[in-house]
């Protein structure tokens, strides 16, 4: 063992006692300001297994309380994070990594092995300045595109959350709201993700959550050139306000000549404009879905043809030069210009068929229960509707004075008008 007091004296004056870990800003958290506990050779590797120093935080509040997994020399070997075994550049799980840069992994398995090599790199990391990585890794080349697509740029601090509480799940926490632990439902057993081994992240075999990230990475969408050769204009989005024209010239300038650069502060974005289709052609694949600057990540699309915008802002309303404004989104529309009134048309307000005359219906209703009926000859008059003695017809729209208005509540031949003011008569 590496660990043994008489077997192996090199390991045993080669143990770790480090002053600071090796963590990635998600695991470090967001607060500049933590406290952290120091052990020497407070457990073994779970690498290496050789004793090394133990730091312990808590990243945040309401976080869980975190610290160092594996030692320094292993963090350094395969440039990760000591905590979360990540890659520090990328932020993406060691397996990802490798495919994407092509790497084979050679760390040994057997102990006697491991040993050996962890010496080797250990006499390599203290020969080189420590600005870059060692072994197969430092011999990669510098970018790959699929690890720029997938590489995460801000520190993702919900992975540092409590666990799940085991008694909340079973019904038997007490603690209520002082529980340190999460109470919520635990996710599906049989989920791939749920099922995490640190040796397989390390050594980058059957990890799930960089299967997962690989499928991810097969599906991606692409930035398809448009038909119309004559457009030589990518649009950036997403600039925010740190990114500047000479930030976006720093790094559009390697693909060929760059005819201007403008950017629209109010938007937030940028028009770049090459000089010939194949620096343009160059530009949105080199950069397209991961363009980071000033770390921000910002998105890359080709522009549109003159035509397509000179017809589109004529269906808008809005001219190229941007002299009216935008409609608000959620405004309705126009309203319809209301139909031409015919002013010799009657006004027909209860949609009557107008070859039939108006004739109106005097029907006695029945009093009301308590109330006797008034006598023979008192009640409400009867004509006939065209009779001599029916009221005079109310004269059509186009005869009557200006500024009178005609409702037909106030209409004198509706049903029931002439039997109330019959009634107030006999009264």
């Amino acid at each position: 063992m590496a660990t043994s007091l008489g077997s192996n004296t090199y390991n045993r004056q080669n143990w770790e006692d480090a002053d600071f870990p090796i963590l990635c800003q998600t695991c470090l958290g967001e607060n500049p300001y933590i406290r952290m506990t120091k052990e020497k050779y407070g457990k073994e590797c779970k690498i290496c297994a050789r004793p090394f120093t133990v730091f312990r935080w808590c990243p945040g509040t309401r976080m869980r309380f975190k610290k160092t997994e594996v030692c320094q020399t292993c963090s350094k070997m395969k440039n990760v994070c000591q905590t979360c075994l990540l890659d520090l550049e990328y932020g993406l799980p060691i397996q990802v990594r490798d495919t994407g840069l092509s790497i084979k992994d050679e760390v040994p398995k057997s102990d006697v092995n491991k040993e050996y090599y962890t010496q080797n790199m250990e006499r390599e990391i203290a020969n080189s300045d420590g600005s870059r990585p060692v072994g197969q890794l430092g011999k990669a080349t510098s970018s790959s595109d699929m690890l720029l697509k997938l590489a995460r740029t801000t520190p993702y601090y919900k992975r540092n959350r409590p666990h799940i509480c085991s008694f909340w799940v079973k019904g038997e926490c007490k603690r209520g709201e002082e529980c340190p632990y999460r109470h919520e439902k635990p996710t599906d057993p049989d989920d791939p993700l749920a099922d995490q081994n640190i040796k397989d992240r390390y050594y980058g075999i059957n990890d799930p959550v960089a299967d997962k990230l690989l499928k991810r990475a097969s599906t991606m969408p692409r930035l398809d050139p448009p038909e119309d050769k004559t457009i030589t204009t990518l649009y950036i989005g997403g600039l925010g306000d740190t990114v500047t024209d000479g930030d976006l010239k720093s790094h559009f300038y390697q693909f060929g000549e760059i005819r201007t650069i403008t950017i629209v502060q109010r938007q937030q974005c940028a028009f770049i404009q090459f000089a010939t289709r194949q620096s343009a052609e160059m530009a949105a694949e080199k950069s397209f879905n991961k363009l980071i600057i000033n770390g921000r990540r910002l998105t890359v699309k080709w522009g549109r043809s003159q035509a397509a915008r000179g017809k589109e802002g004529i269906k808008d309303g809005v001219s190229e030069m941007g002299t009216r404004l935008d409609p608000v989104p959620g405004l309705p529309g126009a309203l319809p210009p209301p139909p031409a009134l015919d002013e010799e048309a009657p006004a027909n307000y209860f949609n009557l068929d107008p070859s039939t005359s108006p004739a109106v219906m005097n029907i006695a209703l029945p009093p009301p229960p308590g109330i006797n009926p008034p006598p023979p000859g008192f009640g409400p008059p009867m004509f006939h509707p065209m009779g001599p003695m029916a009221p005079p017809m109310p004269p059509p729209m186009s005869m009557r004075p200006p500024g009178q208005i005609h409702y037909p509540s106030q209409d004198p031949q509706r049903m029931g008008a002439h039997a109330a003011h019959g009634s107030r008569h006999g009264d």
